[in-house]
């Protein structure tokens, strides 16, 4: 029991005892701890310290830095500011200086002033002066002075005006006559045509000499009989084999050759016979004159004819103009006048269409009354052709004055298509006395220095003595050369009479 208690106690005791051990264990660890604590709280703070200082020491070292580059600043800024002042100095010097400068010239312009008052007033004083004189002297007052000074002005530019005026007409005239030279050379280069070999007979050829006596029959019925219905003379001579059909008429002479020929081909020659058989030429022809005018309107690369005018340039293929085709020339002229108008820039369409009708008159200028030009434009303007084409068709001739490019186109390309070598039938020595004539003509009048003929005789040129003739006198010259020559002289169409008068003065400047 003792010894439980024993136990008992002393294990009561070994609590107790390991209690308080235990406390006192916990008791020197929780000292322990806090005084662990506390030097973790006094490294802390003295870190913390450390920490500090070193802040404090890198702001003031920052702020030292930040204090020195504001003065750096400051002093660099207040540099500027010392020099923009020293400049703003500077150009304050300079203003005043130019001020003074401006003040300077100002007072110096200002003496010139009042220095050209005075001269002025001395020079307007002395030109009184002199004035007085020269009006005392001379005997004119200053506006009749000034009068007869502005008209020797206006005389001296008159003068200069005329050279001038002269200079650029004669300048223009020979650039003028270079193009129409080129032009004309051109057109005519390029227009190939044939020469003239028309006549106004026909020549038939007869199997054998014993067919004229057929031809005349009995008691010359079968001659008259063809005479009488063709209008066309048929001469039998002693020429062999052939028979000879004679007339004006080209559309005539052919229907008459065409009906001879078929009477020849049957061998029945009779007056009823060559009634029909003349019907029977006479309906080809006509078909063949409409086939020439539309092929004439195919060449001519024309369209939009009338058939009346069609017909009517078919008539012209049997038709000639001393010894010209007149259809043919046609033609020329449309080919011609074609070409210049296109290097000019005129209208080539109605150039190539007057061109191709202005000889159109022609085809019944043995019915109708009338220049065949007047008759041509009439037919123009009755089949609806345009005023430009019916203009050019009448002034073709200077019937009347050309006032189109086009009807001076068709006028130039008609000469050239007359006057070319070989275009027209001419015996030379008619042609050469025919010259002389106009020469003669002109050369015998007073006053008349040289003269020449040009365009195959369309054309004669008078140069006269400008110190006997003058304008007036040229005028009256010009007239009464024309009457001579329509007096004395027989000639084809019209002759332009040209007379010229010059004066030249010339002056040397020394």
């Amino acid at each position: 029991m003792d010894t439980v208690l024993i136990a008992v106690a002393a294990a009561v005791v070994s609590l107790a005892a390991g209690f308080f051990l235990r406390k006192l264990i916990a008791e020197a660890r929780k000292t322990s701890a806090e005084h662990d604590v506390e030097k973790l709280r006094a490294d802390a703070n003295r870190e913390i310290e450390t920490m500090r200082r070193a802040a404090q020491v890198e702001a003031r070292e920052e702020a030292q830095k930040l204090k020195e580059k504001a003065e750096e600043e400051l002093k660099q800024r207040r540099a500027d500011v010392l020099k923009g002042e020293q400049r703003l100095e500077d150009k304050e010097k300079a203003f005043i200086d130019r001020e003074k400068e401006i003040q300077r010239r100002e007072q110096s312009l200002q003496d010139r002033e009042a220095n050209n008052r005075r001269m002025a007033e001395e020079l307007e004083q002395s030109l009184m002066e002199q004035r007085r004189q020269l009006e005392r002297v001379s005997g004119l007052s200053s506006a009749q002075a000034k009068e007869l000074l502005l008209n020797q002005v206006e005389e001296e530019a008159r003068h200069d005006m005329a050279l001038m005026v002269r200079n650029v007409e004669e300048e223009a005239k020979r650039e003028a006559d270079r193009r129409a030279r080129n032009i004309l050379s051109l057109s005519i280069q390029r227009t190939a045509a044939n020469h003239a070999a028309e006549t106004t007979v026909s020549v038939v050829p007869l199997p054998t000499d014993e067919m004229k006596g057929r031809i005349i029959g009995r008691e010359g019925r079968n001659i008259r009989a063809l005479e009488n219905i063709s209008g066309i003379d048929v001469i039998i001579d002693d020429t062999p084999e052939a028979v000879v059909l004679s007339g004006f008429d080209g559309v005539k002479r052919e229907i008459a050759r065409l009906t001879l020929t078929k009477l020849l081909s049957d061998g029945r020659i009779h007056p009823a016979r060559i009634e029909d058989t003349y019907n029977q030429a006479k309906a080809e022809v006509d078909k063949a004159i409409i086939e020439a005018g539309e092929q004439a309107m195919l060449e001519a690369n024309l369209h939009g004819l009338s058939d009346n005018l069609i017909k009517l340039l078919g008539r012209l293929k049997y038709r000639t103009s001393y010894g010209q085709n007149v259809l043919a020339h046609s033609l020329e002229v449309s080919h011609l006048a074609g070409i210049m108008a296109a290097e000019l820039g005129a209208n080539t369409k109605i150039v190539r269409r007057a061109g191709l009708l202005h000889d159109i008159g022609k085809a019944v200028d043995h019915q109708v009354e009338g220049t065949h030009t007047q008759i041509g434009a009439n037919l123009a303007k009755k089949n609806r052709e345009s005023q430009a084409v019916c203009h050019a068709v009448e002034a073709h001739h200077s019937d009347i004055e050309p006032q189109t490019v086009e009807a001076v186109l068709v006028q130039a390309a008609d000469a050239v298509s007359a006057a070319r070598p070989g275009a027209r039938r001419d015996s030379l020595e008619s042609y050469i006395k025919r010259l002389e004539s106009l020469e003669n003509i002109a050369v015998s009048n007073n006053g008349v220095e040289k003269c020449y003929v040009m365009q195959a005789g369309r054309e004669i040129r008078v140069m006269v003595k400008p110190n006997e003739i003058d304008d007036d006198q040229a005028a009256l010259l010009s007239r009464e050369i024309a009457k001579e020559i329509e007096k004395q002289l027989d000639y084809p169409g019209q002759i332009k009479v040209t007379v010229i008068r010059e004066s030249r003065t010339t002056e040397y400047a020394k």
